[in-house]
């Protein structure tokens, strides 16, 4: 049997026909999730894995380049046969080489497998470590959107149903855009949530470059809702392959109090749907019982619209650089225990 090689691919086509044969994959391996660090000034590299000319998976790694430390990132990926021993060998080898490469301290995975004993001992064995932050979200809440609007109503708690009906009832209205040009105040609406909930927002560039690139392909919308001219809240979606995914969120102080949030949520569910998607990601949820953490509170609001939790394989580091891996493990504990997540 021939050798399995990687080299680069330059070809969205290439690239897109096999996400699109792979059904667990979302946009964090897409070419445009790669566009997108690319027209922020960020090194990329698109690579397959091949075997007699033969597309057997693929890896988008991107470099990023922090005060604390610069490393290598694999989001959501590669996303190969994680049953194929050459394929997984060649996988550490390759990000080795692009790490030693481009002088980072570690490299950061987060494959689309899920956490269990197997698959977290086979990342261990080839030496990869749990990391101390999250790379993407990691726990998710998951709607099956090959059930009927009926089904997926049914399915809810009884409350997020309710909020729902209150929502028409009340003429809350939902505003779709596809126009770039809204995520100046999209920016704004997140910026005076973040100050509110404490955290740290997105800047601006790296929400509008996000937007405009996953736009193009008709990937996105921007949901806000509306009670009058009364600006509720806003949602981020990104609509790819077989998933859509509530990937950033804003809300004012009356949409704490106005139950557009539910609104939009079951908009963006049916627009999922008319697209023939079998996946509705409401992205990240904090663990049940947490209490604690952060992002409780929106975790209830996420499972109130029924589906499961979905646990992805934890971050995991390669160490490359030891001693500047030791400070980034240091600095980013810290950020974790503070941010409480």
């Amino acid at each position: 049997m021939a050798k399995i090689i990687v080299k680069e691919i330059t070809g969205k086509i290439e690239w897109e026909k096999f996400i699109a044969s792979y059904s667990d994959a979302n946009f964090l391996q897409s070419w445009n999730f790669g566009q997108f660090h690319e027209n922020l000034g960020k090194q990329i590299f698109r690579l397959g894995f091949f075997q007699d000319k033969k597309l057997l998976g693929v890896m988008l790694a991107i470099v990023e380049k922090a005060k604390r430390a610069t490393y290598l990132t694999v989001p959501g990926g590669p996303l190969i046969n994680w049953e194929d021993e050459d394929q997984v060998k060649l996988f550490k080898q390759t990000l080795e080489k692009i790490a030693k490469q481009e002088n980072c301290s570690f490299v950061r995975v987060r494959p689309q497998i899920l956490e269990n004993e197997k698959n977290s001992k086979l990342l261990e064995n080839l030496g990869f470590k749990v990391a101390p932050m999250h790379l993407h979200a990691e726990l998710t809440r998951q709607l099956d959107l090959e059930k009927t609007e009926d089904e997926l109503l049914f399915q809810m708690r009884k409350t997020t149903r309710y909020e729902i009906k209150q929502a028409i009832k009340l003429g809350i209205k939902i505003d779709v855009s596809k126009d770039p040009k809204d995520i100046d105040e999209f920016y704004k609406l997140q910026k005076e949530t973040a100050k509110r909930q404490g955290f740290v927002e997105f800047d601006k560039r790296f929400l509008q470059e996000q937007f405009e690139v996953f736009v193009k392909d008709n990937q996105v919308l921007l949901y806000t809702a509306f009670l009058g001219k009364l600006k509720l809240v806003q949602a981020f979606i990104i609509f790819y392959g077989q998933e859509a995914d509530y990937h950033y969120g804003a809300s004012t102080l009356d949409g704490r109090i106005y139950p557009g949030a539910y609104l939009i949520q079951w908009e963006a569910i049916k627009e999922a749907k008319k697209r023939g998607l079998k996946r509705y990601n409401l992205w990240g949820v904090a663990p049940e019982g947490e209490v604690n953490h952060r992002f409780w509170g929106v975790s209830v609001f996420k499972r109130g619209f029924g589906g499961q939790d979905i646990e992805y394989m934890h971050a995991r580091d390669l160490v490359i650089n030891p001693v500047a891996y030791k400070l980034n493990w240091l600095i980013e504990t810290t950020r974790k225990k503070v941010r409480r997540v």
